[in-house]
């Protein structure tokens, strides 16, 4: 695969695992003095919703405001994109002012892009997810049936008012994040497709465990001003968030070679939507989403 990367042919190159990543394989590919990061994507990972040409376009497009990797190509379902520098946030780190308000300008201006052709319908992913784990023989989840019902709640109060789907990442965890000297990176544009816009807000602040004040800095600094409506949107999507990757890690649990506790990882997160959706307002958030939208 690496002799068919554009420009590279017979020279030199020295590669080393990039440690980190729950899905795929990386490695960092040096070419006389350039440096390199090569996917090699894990086995069966269009059950998680992933579309490899999708995921170039996106990344692509965020390279070219800025805040991705550049792009080199696809070659043979193996992304490869310039190697950038940086630290890794972590989660605590996520709440800060100013990681908030950069990741909100970069959700902006991604959503903003004409639309992708692959559809993310955080909505569904989670029975989507259930099909392919019970097809590859991993039992039915216990908490499942009631995750369900809570995500066809959130749904219908989606639909009341929805809001028009757009580009969106779909996989904001602090790992995806690199701070290099105060600039950000958003990397790992996989699971990019079309998506509620609020999924990335509420995913973003459920991964990373954003508190009430940062959470309403994100709607804030996202739509320009907070109203009940899109903060409940993004307080709502955490749930939803949660159930797309406990369900991911079921499905996980068929496909994966890699050695991560799958089952562990889906457990944390369906205890952590359930106690959410048991709270006292749960229902205030429903009602409030469904309130109609404000004239842009």
């Amino acid at each position: 695969m690496i002799d068919a990367v554009p420009g590279w042919g017979s020279r030199a190159r020295v590669a080393t695992v990039l440690s980190g990543g729950i899905t795929n394989r990386n490695h960092v590919v040096e070419v006389d003095g350039d440096r390199f990061v090569v996917r090699l994507p894990g086995r069966d990972t269009e059950l998680l919703e992933i579309d490899r040409e999708t995921e170039r376009l996106a990344n692509q497009r965020a390279a070219e405001f800025g805040f991705a990797p550049p792009v080199v190509g696809l070659v043979h379902g193996c992304l490869v994109t310039r190697f950038v520098s940086g630290t890794p946030l972590e989660a605590a780190q996520c709440s800060e002012p100013r990681v908030v308000t950069a990741v909100a300008g970069c959700l902006r201006r991604f959503h903003a892009t004409p639309p992708l052709a692959h559809t993310f319908d955080a909505f569904r992913v989670p029975a989507q997810h259930l099909a392919a784990a019970t097809a590859r023989g991993v039992a039915r989840p216990a908490a499942y049936d009631r995750v369900a019902e809570i995500v066809a709640e959130i749904a219908a109060a989606f639909a009341a008012t929805p809001d028009p789907r757009c580009p969106c990442h779909n996989d904001l965890l602090s790992a995806n994040l690199l701070d290099d000297d105060g600039h950000l990176w958003l990397l790992d544009w996989e699971y990019a497709g079309m998506n509620d816009p609020s999924f990335d807000l509420g995913n973003f602040a459920v991964n990373n465990g954003l508190g009430a004040e940062a959470e309403a800095e994100l709607v804030r600094t996202y739509y320009g001003t907070v109203t009940p409506r899109t903060l409940a949107r993004l307080r709502l999507m955490k749930l939803v968030s949660d159930a797309r990757e406990a369900m991911w890690a079921v499905v996980q649990q068929a496909i994966s070679s890699l050695e991560f506790d799958y089952a562990s990882y889906a457990a944390e997160r369906f205890e952590r939507l359930l106690s959410n959706a048991a709270a006292p307002g749960y229902a205030a958030l429903l009602a409030d989403a469904a309130l109609p939208r404000r004239p842009s």
